[in-house]
């Protein structure tokens, strides 16, 4: 039995073939994700969803050939930003991205930006419901912004996540929701719309889609001559952690581009983290938007400054980087990695620079130091008293960059393990296909199957 795995990222849109026999993901394609719509004003990301669907539905008619016995599509995506559809499921808006800040800018009452009046309105009770979830680029703080400057079509209208908007148009059905998709818009008191939320901002005419179960298809896709169930599409993030194969005495440190730290809860638990639903009615206790892979690129991007102004290509910068940061055994070097707002802040440092320390060797190890110490005080947010045996590592930073995983194994001081796949996200589909096709009672039973049959 098969299944093909979609995921709608923000670079690339990948698809695959999942075999449920063997537990393999096989003939990985991939298409780059369609560029935002160009000259808006600044803070604004657009991009035209229609290119996405087409995109997406010739991943899959390029992989149905290799699937025959494909009893079905499972999809995951990027969370947060909105498309605004018609009555029949039509795009009426652009995709409003979730990397859109336009909420930061000033409100005309002079209270603040337009994200200020939304916490304000909002009040701390709801964002704690919504699970610490209110930012610029989620929906509702979209919403808001269209509404203030009347551009909500008028009319029938729902607000869907693009990739239920692609779901629903390829199997021409009405749009469909399932609640990892719904971050910053569930209220995890009763998984349901923050329907307090909505009207708070002024949204409750909105049709939001029905919320629906991982087993549920939203529609079926008919391709050469074929028609496939389509299973309503998952949060990445949430997904990818599936694939990492994330267990309950684990903590996840996801480490890439951004950093997250993550632990499951079997109930909704407030804190000082975001919640997140996950699966088998269970929570995701997470810290997002640290310091990673963005933030090393900012000091790589000043050692390399000069040579890319004299267009002098320099081979292999990064393994440079790693061994000069693996011979640095200690340094007194500080450096705080928070150069873009975040968890941690919104400003970086480097410090305590003396003439023998201020190299690439002294400068990294004491950036991926700095990186441990801020999973270390996340991690303790989540769990102030340790309740973790082992750590899950997942991301590419951790499996290239081995003075960076030296760095966090030795904070920690607890055993660790690697992601089994750097398509963590495929696999984590590979785990929900399971589930959605009865080989498992549950998406936990999935994990522990697929981790059993790892070398």
């Amino acid at each position: 039995m098969s299944f093909l795995a979609i995921d709608i990222g923000t670079s690339f849109i990948k698809a695959a073939v999942l075999d449920l026999d063997s537990l393999n993901v096989s003939h990985v394609r991939r298409l780059p994700f369609p560029e935002p719509v160009v000259d808006l004003p600044p803070l604004c990301v657009e991009i035209a969803p229609e290119p996405v669907v087409a995109a997406v539905r010739d991943l899959i008619e390029q992989l149905v050939p290799l699937a025959p016995d494909c009893r079905g599509i499972v999809t995951c995506g990027q969370m947060g930003g909105v498309v605004l559809a018609g009555e029949h499921g039509e795009a009426l808006t652009n995709y409003f991205s979730w990397r859109d800040q336009r909420l930061l800018q000033p409100h005309p009452s002079g209270a603040g930006s337009y994200f200020d009046i939304v916490r304000q309105r909002l009040g701390a009770t709801i964002v704690q419901q919504l699970g610490h979830e209110v930012r610029p680029g989620l929906a509702l703080s979209l919403l808001f912004w269209l509404a203030e400057h009347q551009q909500l079509p008028r009319g029938p209208v729902s607000p869907v996540m693009l990739p239920d908007f692609v779901l629903a148009r390829l199997c021409q059905t009405t749009p469909a929701t399932e609640a990892t998709q719904a971050v910053g818009a569930i209220n995890l008191k009763t998984s349901d719309w923050h329907h307090a939320a909505i009207a708070a901002l002024g949204l409750d005419r909105l049709r939001w889609p029905k919320l629906i179960g991982l087993r549920e298809p939203v529609g079926e896709i008919h391709i050469a001559d074929r028609s496939i169930p389509c299973y309503p599409a998952v949060g990445d993030h949430q997904c990818s952690l599936a694939g990492a194969l994330l267990g309950e005495d684990e903590l996840s440190l996801n480490v890439s581009t951004g950093s997250q730290v993550s632990r499951l809860a079997d109930h909704w638990q407030p804190g000082d983290y975001q919640t997140r639903p996950f699966f088998d009615g269970r929570f995701l206790n997470t810290i997002t938007n640290l310091p990673g892979g963005r933030a090393l690129d900012v000091l790589m991007r000043l050692l390399t400054e000069i040579a890319d102004n004299q267009q002098f290509d320099l081979p292999a910068p990064w393994s440079y980087v790693a061994r000069e940061a693996a011979a640095v055994n200690d340094t007194n070097l500080d450096v705080t990695t928070t150069f873009f707002a975040g968890a941690l802040g919104d400003h970086g440092a480097i410090t305590n620079i003396r003439e023998d320390n201020l190299t690439v060797g002294h400068l990294f190890r004491a950036a991926f130091r700095n990186m441990a110490d801020n999973y270390l005080a996340c991690a303790l947010r989540l769990s102030p008293d340790r309740a973790w045996s082992r750590l899950a590592f997942s991301g590419g930073l951790v499996n290239k960059i081995d003075p960076l995983r030296t760095e966090i194994v030795n904070r920690f001081a607890c055993p660790h393990r690697l992601c089994p796949s750097a398509e963590d996200s495929l696999l984590g589909l590979l785990v929900l296909a399971l589930t959605i096709s009865g080989r498992t009672s549950s998406v936990a039973a999935a994990i522990e199957l697929v981790r059993d049959h790892q070398p």
